[in-house]
C-alpha cells in the first residue's frame, strides 16, 4: 500500500514535528499545505502554498492520502478576533476534514486541548469542543484526537504567555503525579511522535487522547 500523509499547519510548533516524524519513516509521499514553505528538503516532501480561506480548490491534495495531520491553530492575539480564531481553529479543520472524507482519507488526527468542551463557558475551549465535534460527525473510519497540556518546543513566533508559563511548569514537572499528571508540559514532538504512532496502528473508531496518554504512546 502506498503511504501518503498530508499535514495541515506544518509551519507551526507541532505541525513540523510531525513532518519531521514522517520524513524520517517509511512513508512514500509527505503533502504540507502551508502558507510559507518550510525549509525542509526531502524529495518525498511536496510543498503547497494555500490561501485557506479558498481551501476546496486544494481538493486534489487530499486524493489517495492514508491520513492526514491537523495541526492547525492560533491564538486570539495573533489571530486578530475571536471571528478569525474561529476561522483557524474551528472552520478550517472542519472544511478541510470534508475534503478528505469525500477523498476516501482512512484516518484523521488532530491536534485539540486539554479539557475541550462544546458547552464550556470558555471561548478556547468551547472553540476546540466544537471543532472536536463537528469532526466526530465526519465518517471517517478512524479519528484520533489528541489533548496535550502546555506544549513545549521552539516557536516561529514569540508568545510570552506560553514562556513563562512553560518555565514554571517545567519547575514543577516532578509534582506532577497522580490527578496532576494530566497538566504536564509535553514537548511538541513527543505529540508528534504519538500521532504518527497512532497513525500506523491503522484503529478505526474515534478515540481521544489524554495528555497522560500522549506522553506513554509518544515516548515510543
Amino acid at each position: 500500500m502506498t503511504r501518503i500523509a498530508v499535514v495541515l499547519g506544518a509551519t507551526g510548533l507541532v505541525g513540523e514535528a510531525v513532518t519531521r516524524e514522517l520524513l524520517a519513516g517509511d512513508w512514500d509521499e509527505v503533502r504540507v499545505l502551508v502558507r510559507r514553505e518550510l525549509a525542509l528538503k526531502d524529495s518525498r516532501l511536496k510543498q503547497t502554498l494555500v490561501d485557506w480561506e479558498q481551501l476546496g480548490q486544494y481538493k486534489e491534495q487530499f486524493a489517495g492520502a492514508y491520513a492526514v495531520f491537523c495541526c492547525l491553530g492560533t491564538t486570539i492575539k495573533k489571530a486578530g478576533s475571536r471571528e478569525k480564531f474561529e476561522r483557524v481553529d474551528l472552520h478550517y479543520p472542519l472544511e478541510a476534514a470534508a475534503l478528505a472524507q469525500s477523498s476516501g482519507v482512512q484516518q484523521f488526527l488532530v491536534v485539540s486541548s486539554i479539557g475541550a468542551n462544546a458547552k464550556s463557558g470558555n471561548f478556547y475551549i468551547r472553540t476546540k469542543g466544537l471543532a472536536e465535534d463537528g469532526l466526530a460527525a465526519a465518517g471517517f473510519r478512524g479519528l484520533h484526537i489528541f489533548r496535550p497540556s502546555l506544549l513545549l518546543g521552539e516557536r516561529p513566533e514569540f508568545r510570552l504567555g506560553e514562556r513563562a508559563a512553560a518555565v514554571l511548569i517545567k519547575a514543577l514537572d516532578f509534582a506532577m503525579t497522580g490527578r496532576l499528571a494530566r497538566y504536564r508540559a509535553i514537548s511538541g514532538a513527543k505529540v508528534a511522535k504519538a500521532m504518527v504512532n497512532i497513525a500506523l496502528a491503522d484503529t478505526g473508531g474515534t478515540h481521544i487522547y489524554t495528555n497522560e496518554v500522549i506522553h506513554v504512546i509518544g515516548g515510543r
